[in-house]
Parts: C-alpha cells; structure tokens; sequence
C-alpha cells in the first residue's frame, strides 16, 4: 500500500465529505478514492467512514486521524514537491572538493561562467589537498590533480598536466641552460615536498617512452606550490612546476622551459563524482559545462612545439 497517497486519499474524502468529489479533485475514479480507503482501513485496523448512499461521515476514530495528521500533511507533500522539483530544476547548492591551487587557477572562471547561466546555483566549495570520501563528506563533484581516483567513483580526465622543468631568465643569464638531464646536478634546483612527507618528491621525466624519477638535491625545498614558484620566480634555481601554475608565467616570459623533449604529462586533471543514478539536474548540468568548458583548452597546459618556441626565444634574445 502506497501510505501517503492513502492518507491523502483519506484527507479529501474528509474535507469534502465525498468519495465522488475527492476523486474528481485528484483526478482518478471513485473506485480508485474507495479501495484507497479501504486499505487504509485494513492498514490500521479501524473504520474511519461511516458509508451511506448519500454521504460519507467520519467515525470517532477517522475525526482523531483527521485532526491528526491534515496540518502535518500539507506540510508534508509540500516538502516532497520541493525535493522532487530539485531533481528537475536548477535551483539549489552545488558542492565541491578541490584543492586549493586547482580551486584559484581553474575553476574560480568555470563557476563565474557557469552562474552567469544558472544564477538560481549556488556553490559550497571545500578545499582540501587530499582525496576526499565524496559520499560520507556530501560531496556532489570533487576535482583532483595528478592520478586518476581510486575510490570507487565516476572519473573523467578534463587535461593533462605537465611537470614542466623551468627557471626564471635571471637564473639562467647567471648560471647557463641545462643541456641534458645529467647537467641539473651541476645547478641550483627548487624542490617540493608533499605537506607530511619527510622526503622531497623526486622529479618526473620523459624518456624514450618511459617515464623516470630522478632525486636531486635541492637549495630550497617547499611543502607549498606557491612558495616553490614564488622561488622558482625569484631566481633561486631550477624547478618542476606543473602546467596548471607554470603555464602563464611562461606564456608572460617570466620563466624558460628547459628540456622541453623530456617533458612528462603522465598525470591529468580529474572530475569525479559518486555513481547515482537520481542526480540532481543542476549536478549534471555542471558536469557537463565544466567537461566542455575544459574539452580541447591548452590555457592550463602548454604544448610541446610552443615550449620549445619559448625556449628558443630565451636563447635567441640571449645571444643578441
């Protein structure tokens, strides 16, 4: 027996004192307005009308139920349109995990743009350098850098992103440009360190089809993406930024690509979101613009002819 659709039944057929009219103000038969009665009846274990030909009156026991339950339900189905309609509509609050770099360079334009469209779409944004359980912290889409998720989740690739060896033109102009991977020993380097790891992370190169990772040592090592470009910027050394942070200040001239042919873009951004199959409207429409909006961009990844266009400026404007 579908209850709600019982109790409905039952409170129309009280206000309106007719098994007739109530069908006729839901749009079914009497028929239909008495057998959900009936079940009721049957549910409950008491009779709630008393049936004439004429008129159906509410027993001792219907007035108490009646009495009940009729401000509650008004309340009640209300309640359940809203949610219903939030499936349909695009009002409501969007929730998402990024980390804090990915939140600033990428995504702050997406929901600029994507308010613009849909201004009855709010945002709650949490940002966190770590993987997040998007079902236990009620996540609706979570954006990660580097490997694919491994939790057991939809995962879409949006870009790749490159770990671009680079130093600022001052760095160079003092210490020269690396020719091959075996002269960075001989340089000032600028490292990265996970936050609680105890290691720096060892740099990611291409070579012949492979992918290698080379421990160096570093002058300056940071547990803060900012902090190492910031270094990086400011003429310390040589150093691995991604594509997300390195891309413009090398399209500004304000770093060099070094080694451009050993270039690694193992590693990607990543949309993901838990399996569902009732998603929000407004979810899926954010989905899909930000997968379009991505699809194709190099504005956070730089390819390998430009970077090695750049470098052959910095080398050109030096010999001059």
């Amino acid at each position: 027996m579908d209850e709600l659709r019982a109790i409905t039944t039952f409170i129309r057929a009280a206000e309106l004192g007719s098994f007739n009219q109530a069908a006729h103000v839901q749009g079914t038969t009497q028929q239909a307005v008495s057998k959900n009665v009936r079940q009721l009846e049957q549910h409950l274990g008491v009779r709630l009308f008393h049936r004439t030909t004429r008129k159906n009156s509410l027993t001792e026991e219907g007035q108490r139920l009646f009495d009940s339950v009729r401000e509650n339900l008004d309340g009640l189905v209300a309640a359940l349109n809203r949610a219903r309609s939030a499936a349909l509509d695009e009002e409501g609050v969007i929730r998402i995990s990024a980390g804090s770099s990915v939140a600033r360079k990428v995504l702050m334009p997406v929901l600029a743009a994507f308010v613009q469209r849909h201004p009855a779409v709010t945002f709650d944004l949490v940002l966190e350098d770590r993987d997040t359980d998007v079902v236990s912290e009620r996540i609706d889409v979570g954006f990660r850098a580097g490997n694919p998720p491994t939790a057991q989740v939809v995962a879409r690739r949006l870009f790749p992103i490159q770990l671009i060896l680079c130093a600022s033109p001052d760095y160079l102009t003092a210490h020269g440009v690396p020719a091959r991977l075996e002269d960075l020993s001989r340089h000032r380097c600028v490292g990265y360190r996970q936050p609680g790891a105890t290691r720096p992370a060892p740099w990611e190169f291409h070579v012949k089809d492979e992918t290698t990772f080379r421990a160096l040592p570093f002058v300056i090592c940071c547990s803060d993406p900012d902090a190492e470009m910031q270094a990086v910027l400011s003429g310390m050394g040589i150093g691995q930024i991604d594509s997300i942070n390195a891309s413009a200040p090398i399209r500004a001239g304000q770093l060099v690509p070094l080694l451009t042919r050993h270039v690694s873009d193992r590693m990607g951004l990543h949309l993901y979101y838990a399996q569902r199959t009732a998603m929000p409207a407004r979810v899926r429409r954010f989905i899909d613009f930000v997968a379009e909006s991505m699809r194709g961009s190099t504005q956070h990844n730089v390819p390998v002819a430009e970077l090695r266009a750049r470098a052959r400026q910095f080398s050109a404007a030096a010999d001059d």
